[in-house]
């Protein structure tokens, strides 16, 4: 249920996901739940630098009231000698 100028949370979660499609690509492969106009994102990033812009895309969206960063970055593999 919308509040005032609240954008529903089904509606949120899909202009979320719509954006980092657009902005990130499909090389980012990120899980988006959304709860009251909190977006949370989660899953695994290749390394330190993709956090931020994912971010900072994610709370452009209209509506978006906070982020919640649940990002890992992944272990980098070790050579096998």
């Amino acid at each position: 249920m919308a509040l005032g100028n609240q954008v529903p949370d089904k509606t949120l979660l899909r202009n979320v996901e719509r954006k980092l499609v657009q902005k990130c690509g499909g090389g980012v492969r990120v899980a988006v739940t959304v709860r009251s106009g909190d977006v949370t994102v989660s899953g695994i990033i290749k390394n330190e630098y993709d956090r931020k812009p994912i971010t900072r895309c994610v709370s452009a969206v209209q509506g978006v009231r906070r982020v919640v960063d649940q990002l890992r970055v992944a272990e980098r593999q070790k050579p096998v000698a």
